[in-house]
């Protein structure tokens, strides 16, 4: 397969791509992308010195708390300085992609101070695992108090493929994305937690009732959402209500998914951990939902991202932005009411700032971006529109 297939830059900066998708179905339905319609992007390093910054999200008040993977830590950014928080890091297993991953902050925080975090844990029998914690805030925001472990037990061997995405949807249920920890047997096994998403009520751990197998008599199966995936790092909820995740491939096919409640995604790379065999194969029992969006040969490396919005955001408006850290760039999905994919831009502004974790929307027209390349030299970005 080709790889995404790089325009000629404007004098916005911006480089149009279109990709060459494995399947006709998944090709843009529209190739002509109005270049125009795309205003030029004032990018701002907002925080800086920071390593491996994770997760970001708004507190309101022009505040942010985001972690950092490898240093185990919650901090808060606010009037341009940056604070930590008094946080268990030392409970938190860092090993290899897995540590202090994915955050969330309840949409009733101003009342509960409630947070999320998805992060490496040492089980009583001395192992590991990777789980979603709750914690409440104090009022100063320099103090996380565990509140309870919703879900845990999510499979880890070296810490390759943790996940961990965390998203509260519309109607209020907890959205965890969980990698399949490299053990080929994990995506299509229901029995187990990785390479799923999974839906929970997140005040109290239990299974969302309208999980496809909620009624299931093994515990884990009750919570699973989709299944037959690799290692989802984005999940994201299109205005419409719709949800999508984002999911690292092989050597080849990053994919963008829109998920259907008991979905299987296709992944199943047996015997042993096969990564050779398709992202989604469809000679596996059953049906199987194909990518909306696939990078094809070679990965990008696909991470976090989601739909931003803001009127002033042109044409990027509504678009799904990924995250690439191998390619060192965002890619921006025009999709239509539907869920197909009509075409793809890629900024060149944001082409300058190495690995990127993460994209997510905030206030108005404004979005943030995280740079995943390391010792100390990471950064959150605030992207707006100039002018």
């Amino acid at each position: 397969m080709r790889s995404l297939l790089l325009g000629s830059l404007t004098a916005l900066g911006l480089a149009a791509t279109l990709t060459a998708a494995p399947a006709p179905a998944q090709r843009p339905a529209d190739r002509h992308v109005d270049r125009a319609a795309y205003p030029a992007l004032k990018v701002t390093k907002l925080v800086t010195g920071l390593d491996h910054p994770w997760d970001v999200r708004s507190l309101g008040g022009g505040r942010l708390i985001f972690t950092q993977r490898e240093r185990a830590t919650l901090t808060v950014w606010e009037k341009g300085r940056k604070h930590g928080v008094k946080f268990p890091s030392s409970s938190v297993w860092v090993s290899g992609e897995t540590g202090l991953m994915g955050l969330e902050v309840d949409p009733a925080f101003t009342k509960n101070h409630r947070i999320y975090t998805c992060q490496g844990g040492t089980t009583s029998g001395g192992g590991h695992d990777v789980r979603v914690i709750a914690w409440r805030l104090n009022a100063a925001t320099t103090k996380a108090t565990k509140i309870k472990q919703l879900i845990g037990g999510f499979p880890t061997s070296s810490g390759r493929h943790g996940g961990c995405r965390l998203l509260i949807d519309k109607a209020g249920s907890l959205l965890v994305g969980t990698g399949d920890a490299a053990i080929g047997t994990n995506p299509e096994n229901k029995k187990s937690l990785g390479g799923k998403t999974l839906r929970l009520n997140r005040m109290t751990g239990k299974p969302w009732p309208k999980n496809p197998f909620v009624h299931a008599s093994n515990r884990s199966k009750r919570y699973i959402q989709t299944f037959g995936h690799r290692n989802v790092q984005g999940l994201s909820q299109r205005a419409d209500g719709t949800l999508w995740s984002i999911e690292q491939g092989t050597g080849r096919d990053d994919e963008v998914n829109r998920l259907h409640n008991g979905g299987d995604y296709g992944y199943n790379p047996v015997p042993g951990y096969n990564e050779s065999v398709p992202m989604t194969d469809q000679s596996l029992p059953g049906k199987q939902i194909n990518a909306v969006w696939s990078s094809g040969d070679p990965t990008i490396a696909t991470s976090g991202g989601g739909f931003i919005y803001g009127s002033k955001l042109g044409a990027y408006d509504g678009t799904l932005a990924v995250a690439a850290l191998k390619a060192e760039r965002v890619v921006f999905l025009t999709l239509s009411k539907t869920g197909k994919l009509k075409h793809v831009v890629v900024p060149a502004t944001l082409r300058q700032y190495g690995r990127i974790r993460t994209v997510v929307d905030g206030p108005g027209s404004t979005f943030y971006v995280t740079t995943d390349n390391g010792d100390g030299n990471d950064v959150i970005l605030r992207v707006r529109p100039q002018g």
